[in-house]
């Protein structure tokens, strides 16, 4: 495997303990702090959000028939209790496909408080790929903030979605559309690999697409992926590989360059002979990167050191899992964190939503909380508000 920039971890493997040790957020509150549950609105699912620096927040959601529908874009301002009216993204009706619960929308912020989104074209996506192949379709807010520019398709030649793709977008107006599917005249999951496309101006024009990493770990076809940039313009991909078709680990590829180059580096095996469907998250946390992710039936979480690139040991959950899957992770002011994911979902099937609170040194902080009623289809999102409360949207 490649030496990565984050392969020094192998060497040195930062503990718990040092995982919030570099903040400077006081003394440890003994207090759990506040977790809100907030439904999707409009009945939709598979929400997205994402907060920018004034504390407005930005969320996307899916609504209409599971194979052909819309995707949705509602903001809310700092301490707002309601969301505002819905725009609709695609201009294409009936474009977007919530099927198998990977292949949905995806949000970026970027230059400006800009909202950038990406998706899985469905079979009334167009315009589609050789032989009615579906589109790695992208829109972004226009300048006004009152609506979407017309959707477009990126790829020019790396067709064969399966999983879904991701968007990711910095405060200097890169942004970064990402996808898995085979490489040139190739069959199969082993030849599956990661594939990049790069605006420099905001989303107005994008580079043709490129393969982010050569090493040949493959990909696992119906799993998605997370693009995700840091406040300071790095860029940080998670893909479950498939490499023999059995090795389902998870990897981490990262990029200083603008995407130039990427380093790898394998987080956690898994070996698996059927895909898992999984899905993963990012968020900003202080100077560091939280990164979350699912192996088994359990769902994990990592820090890592956007400095140094030292990556912290996995944090999970306590319990006996089972069934956990579609993690996504969240920080607050008080150096808190916070893993939701689902419980008990399946083939159109729905299920719960679950979620641990952890403290600045990556204990867990109270009991596992858990509250029925995710859609069939359906994730979780989550977020942190400028009081150190938590928002689960589901």
């Amino acid at each position: 495997m490649a030496t990565s920039r984050l392969g020094i971890c192998s060497v040195i493997m930062i503990g718990c303990l040092s995982f919030f040790a570099e903040y400077a957020y006081g003394e440890p509150d003994t207090a759990l702090p506040k977790v809100k549950l907030l439904r999707v609105p409009n009945d939709g699912i598979q929400p997205q959000v994402a907060v920018d620096r004034l504390g407005t927040t930005h969320l996307i959601y899916f609504h209409g028939d599971p194979a052909h529908g819309d995707i949705e874009y509602v903001r809310m301002a700092k301490n707002g209790e309601q969301f505002s009216k819905p725009i609709r993204i695609n201009s294409t009706p009936g474009s977007s496909i919530a099927v198998g619960n990977i292949r949905g929308a995806q949000l970026a912020l970027g230059k400006n408080g800009r909202v950038h989104v990406a998706w899985n074209g469905s079979g009334k996506a167009i315009p589609k790929g050789p032989g009615d192949q579906p589109p790695m379709l992208y829109a972004r807010l226009n300048d006004a903030g009152t609506g979407f520019e017309p959707e477009r398709n990126v790829i020019q030649s790396a067709y064969g979605l399966d999983g879904g793709g991701s968007v990711a977008a910095d405060e200097a107006g890169n942004v970064y559309v990402a996808w898995h599917a085979p490489k040139p005249d190739m069959k199969g999951e082993e030849n599956r690999c990661v594939w990049v496309v790069h605006s420099s101006d905001e989303g107005k024009t994008f580079s043709p697409e490129r393969q982010a990493y050569t090493e040949s770990t493959g990909a696992c076809g119906c799993c998605g992926m997370k693009a995700f940039a840091d406040n300071q313009g790095a860029i940080y991909f998670l893909y479950r590989s498939a490499q023999e078709r059995v090795h389902r680990d998870m990897y981490l590829l990262t990029s200083t360059d603008k995407g130039a180059r990427f380093q790898g580096e394998k987080l956690h095996e898994w070996e698996g002979g059927t895909c898992p469907m999984s899905l993963e998250s990012f968020c900003q946390f202080g100077d560091a990167v939280l990164a979350a992710w699912e192996t088994g039936d359990q769902v994990y979480f990592a820090r890592v050191d956007r400095r140094t690139g030292q990556r912290a040991e996995p944090i999970a959950p306590p319990g006996n899992p089972k069934g956990r899957k579609h993690p996504v992770v969240a920080g607050n002011t008080r150096g808190e964190t916070i893993l939701a994911w689902t419980e008990g979902m399946g083939w159109q099937k729905g299920g719960s939503v679950a979620w641990q609170v952890f403290d600045m040194e990556g204990k867990p902080k109270g009991d596992i909380g858990r509250a029925k009623g995710v859609p069939t289809w359906s994730l979780v999102a989550v977020f942190a508000r400028s009081d150190g409360s938590f928002t689960i949207v589901y």
